[in-house]
């Protein structure tokens, strides 16, 4: 019953997240989440900000964990906002740089969080079909009357990136509007944009630390941007909850951050297995996606991907499959350990057999 929602969430279909099952093991294949347990140096971060200043609230500021960020990125603190995950800085971004009157772009297959946004703040998405191999057309972007323009790069669920060359096309060509670029995969693989902070003050870069630093339990994410687009996701913020990042949170990530040895190391080893595990699938006859994120985007001739997904859960594997156009005959498998993965292949060389 709806009696008594507002009238701008009533007809709403919200984002749905991978199932995070609690009824028995799987392997998790579906989520994107990183095989790989985070830092130690960040766990030992966590443990000592769980005491009793628990009691107090976090630095609103987030001060070490921007420091961090900043000198990760070659940036200053002002051109860093945390935030808790990407996902709400995202929203607040949508917020803080987009208005109904003006149209926000972005692709038709992307990630589905983008309609969500634009449906709940009112907002107007013009959606640039992907070409066939789902690459990022650039010139539908570069049309100059864009309100906003948002890029995932790497796109998900496709994998596939978006080359420098072409996001400062994109950039010129709309010197009147924020252009949004969701780099959550971009450390399996593309070539970040933060080198391009300094010199477009409508960029705004949003990272996470779920993927690559396996902090997906945590929640922390961050943009990067001109000081004066960072001043207005704190407007948006501060209207709403100043307290976003809590304090194990800000200490943790910023060890994190602070661990690059570590983080570069095991980035590796799962960007190793996701092409290893892209040639075993096309051994077994599947398509895969040049893939630059820790997923692969796979179709198969033969066999329908909604028969491979309850396949595959019937033999205890998760992956993720979109009932939506142009994409309904695709599974998007996130990267495991090579033992996970071991395990992927055969199952799929069963089925496939089938």
């Amino acid at each position: 019953m709806k009696k008594y929602w507002s009238a701008r969430i009533r007809d709403m279909v919200p984002y749905v997240p991978g199932e995070q099952p609690k009824d028995r093991v799987f392997i998790k294949l579906n989520t994107n989440e990183n095989p790989y347990p985070p830092s130690p140096k960040a766990l030992e971060a966590l443990r000592q900000a769980a005491d009793d200043r628990l009691r107090l609230y976090p630095d609103p500021e987030c001060t070490q964990l921007r420091a961090a960020i900043a000198a990760a990125h070659g940036l200053s603190p002002e051109q860093v906002f945390p935030g808790n995950g990407s996902d709400e800085v995202l929203a607040f971004c949508f917020q803080a740089f987009f208005d109904p009157d003006r149209p926000v772009l972005f692709a038709d297959i992307t990630y589905t969080f983008y309609a969500v946004y634009a449906e709940y703040f009112g907002l107007t998405p013009r959606l640039i079909p992907l070409a066939g191999d789902f690459s990022l057309p650039v010139d539908p972007f570069c049309a100059g009357d864009a309100g906003g323009v948002v890029v995932a790069n790497p796109n998900a669920p496709t994998g596939r990136a978006v080359d420098r060359a072409d996001l400062i096309r994109i950039l010129e060509a709309n010197p009147q509007a924020v252009v949004l670029v969701d780099e959550a995969y971009i450390d399996f693989g593309g070539v970040s944009a933060d080198a391009l902070v300094d010199r477009y003050e409508n960029l705004v870069v949003v990272r996470t630390l779920s993927k690559g630093h396996g902090l997906a339990g945590l929640r922390v994410g961050y943009a990067l941007g001109h000081p004066h687009l960072m001043a207005a996701l704190r407007c948006v913020r501060d209207s709403i909850n100043s307290y976003t990042v809590d304090r194990a949170a800000q200490a943790a990530a910023a060890a994190a951050m602070e661990d690059a040895a570590y983080f570069e190391a095991q980035t590796a080893k799962v960007t190793a297995t996701r092409d290893r595990a892209a040639e075993r699938l096309r051994a077994l006859g599947f398509a895969v996606t040049d893939s630059k994120a820790n997923f692969l985007f796979v179709h198969h001739p033969r066999v329908a991907a909604k028969a491979l997904l309850d396949g595959l859960r019937q033999r205890g594997i998760l992956v993720r499959w979109f009932d939506q156009p142009r994409i309904s005959d695709y599974l998007r498998i996130t990267v495991g350990t090579d033992e996970e993965m071991e395990a992927l292949y055969q199952a799929m060389k069963a089925l496939t057999e089938e």
